[in-house]
């Protein structure tokens, strides 16, 4: 059981790593499609508690607003 919780939370923060990720390497539009598919594959590894945690952290990542000028860099990259 204590090995299972520790597995949870590790892969909870492994999850959240994803978005943090996302959001430094994607245009806020491909960064929110993103963190859909995130969400949609997290939701069949975490409790419901960690999922909810999960949601809550994307939100508030979707939230931010990236810099103009890492912005203009991402769509020069074709990252949009």
């Amino acid at each position: 059981m204590q090995g299972e919780i520790v597995l949870n939370e590790q892969m909870l923060q492994a999850c959240k790593e994803l978005v943090d990720d996302a959001k430094m390497g994607c245009a806020d539009l491909v960064f929110k499609e993103v963190c859909l598919e995130i969400l949609s594959r997290a939701r069949n590894i975490l409790t419901e508690k960690q999922f909810r945690k999960l949601v809550a952290y994307a939100a508030e990542r979707m939230k931010e607003k990236i810099p103009f000028e890492l912005q203009q860099e991402l769509m020069a990259r074709g990252k949009v």
